[in-house]
């Protein structure tokens, strides 16, 4: 009975050492980072002044956040794949609202959306355009070019063209006769080429500022005339030596171009001081002849303050009077009215301010602007590749004054269609194209048409000055 027993407990120990548990199934480790990016809100509707608006998102990682560039957004750490976000929208000086589609991404995840929308800036009452010219010793024909400029405003536009070649003369004015049958009503030419003038003996091409007889001529026919100054400075004091001998080789207007600086040119005592007050001097006694002509100027120094806004580039100034900065170009501007007007008797000059049309620049246009005790005409050159209204422009020009000074296109390629303009009421005063070659929507019978319209002003349709 015991070997049995023993038996027994024996094959009970084999069978249970051979016997297998079932296999249990695998098990892939769980992945906790979330498949989909979400929100806890997906729209905002920001006020005109701005705001911000938290969203907490759950991803994978940080988002990146596809959005416009008037709105920032600043991140907080990732805890436990949930990470909020601050959105920040820029105040809406525009006075239409704006939309936007944020899209939120992280590789791996499907994206998320959001609904961004934000009121207009309440349109401000117009300010009543200023009545007289800044220079109250202006000439009785500047004020009534200002008058006849401010009756015109919004109901007409005066059509314009500059003048090629040495900027003193009326061909591209006759050209523009030959292929519609009329005059523009201005003219615009430029001291461009002031240190060539008078050219020096024995060269065959030749300038003579001295010469205004194709502004008398544009005058004497009831148009107007505007002058502007593309001022060619020497790079050093050894390039001006070489100027007064006729060498002009080390001149330019460009930043690139020169190394004139306008900060030592503000600074009495310099070279660069010596140098601007001799063309000063040098350009008052060519703006005096038309004023003992009797002719007015709309004038237009120290055009397009456009690289001024460190849009093209780290030289931030396309001309050498925007590249020491707003206080420079203003203290510049002003020293030209103190010694035109104080100095040297100027008083038929129309002080034109010009700004430039590159979307956003328009951030930047106070704090270059002169003031409007310095300015008597807000100008915009305008190069697009469309004749369109030119609604964002317009309603910049206007914001600097407050709605005090007259507007213009000061300059252009494709001449922005004044039928549209003024029926969007945009009030430019005139436009000013600046060659006939190379834009090519200036057709000829688009120029037939502008200059047959009613919504323009030839050098036919102008009063007399009498």
């Amino acid at each position: 009975m015991r070997n049995f027993t023993i038996i027994a407990l024996s094959a009970l120990l084999l069978w249970a050492c051979g016997k297998t548990e079932p296999e249990q199934p695998v098990v892939p480790p769980v992945d906790p980072a979330p498949k989909a990016v979400t929100l806890n809100v997906t729209s905002y509707g920001a006020p005109a002044e701005g705001g911000t608006i938290d969203v907490t998102v759950k991803s994978p990682f940080v988002p990146q956040v596809d959005k416009p560039d008037w709105v920032s957004v600043s991140s907080g750490n990732l805890v436990n794949y949930t990470v909020t976000l601050k959105l920040t929208v820029a105040p809406n000086t525009a006075y239409e609202p704006r939309n936007a589609t944020l899209t939120f991404k992280a590789t791996g995840a499907t994206s998320a959306t959001f609904s961004l929308s934000q009121a207009a800036a309440e349109k401000p009452e117009p300010a009543e355009m200023d009545k007289d010219l800044t220079n109250e010793n202006a000439t009785a024909e500047a004020k009534w070019v200002y008058t006849f400029l401010r009756e015109q405003a919004g109901s007409k536009m005066l059509s314009g063209v500059q003048s090629g070649g040495t900027a003193n003369n009326n061909e591209r004015v006759n050209q523009v006769y030959t292929m519609t049958g009329k005059h523009p009503a201005l003219a615009g030419y430029d001291y461009i080429f002031l240190q060539y003038s008078p050219t020096p003996a024995g060269w065959t091409w030749v300038v003579d500022y001295g010469d205004i007889s194709a502004p008398k001529e544009q005058w004497q026919n009831n148009g107007l005339v505007s002058y502007m100054w593309h001022w060619n400075v020497p790079s050093t004091k050894a390039d001006w030596e070489k100027g007064k001998s006729g060498d002009f080789s080390g001149y330019n207007f460009y930043c690139d171009k020169t190394k004139f600086s306008i900060a030592n040119a503000l600074k009495s005592g310099t070279w660069e001081n010596d140098f601007i007050l001799q063309d000063i001097e040098k350009v008052a006694g060519y703006l005096k002849l038309l004023q003992d002509a009797g002719i007015p100027v709309l004038w237009r120094p120290l055009h397009e303050a456009a690289g001024n806004y460190n849009l093209y580039g780290g030289n931030g100034a396309w001309f050498w009077w925007g590249r020491g900065g707003a206080d420079a170009c203003k203290k510049l501007w002003k020293l030209l009215r103190d010694k035109l007007e104080g100095e040297y008797g100027l008083n038929n000059l129309i002080w034109v301010w010009t700004l430039d049309a590159t979307p956003g620049a328009e951030k930047d246009y106070a704090s270059w602007y002169p003031g409007n005790d310095l300015v008597d005409i807000v100008g915009v050159d305008i190069y697009a590749d469309d004749t369109d209204a030119k609604a964002r422009q317009y309603d910049a020009a206007v914001a600097l004054s407050g709605g005090h000074k007259l507007v213009t296109v000061s300059e252009c390629g494709n001449i922005p269609n004044p039928a549209k303009c003024l029926d969007a009421g945009q009030g430019w005063n005139w436009f000013l194209v600046w060659d006939l070659e190379s834009y090519e929507l200036n057709t000829t019978s688009y120029w037939k048409s502008i200059m047959s319209s009613n919504k323009v002003l030839t050098r036919e349709g102008m009063p007399s000055h009498e």
